[in-house]
């Protein structure tokens, strides 16, 4: 891979439960206006850093997993 997890695995369920959950609130109870788009586009980029383990903010803080995570 090309970059290192910085994400543990409870964190990581959290992540793609939350990102979902705006997802569906989004799509459900906001529609198709700036504040719908806003709110699920931030729970894509929720879920997607549960997903793939690996967070932007998270790295550039300097956030590093113990080696048994």
């Amino acid at each position: 891979m090309l970059y290192v997890k910085n994400v543990p695995p409870v964190e990581r369920v959290i992540r793609v439960l939350m990102g979902v959950g705006l997802l569906a609130g989004a799509v459900l109870w906001l529609g198709p206006n700036t504040k719908g788009w806003v709110v699920g586009a931030l729970g894509l980029m929720a879920a997607m850093s549960g997903l793939i383990g690996w967070c932007p903010m998270c790295a550039m803080a300097g956030r590093k997993l113990d080696a048994g995570q």
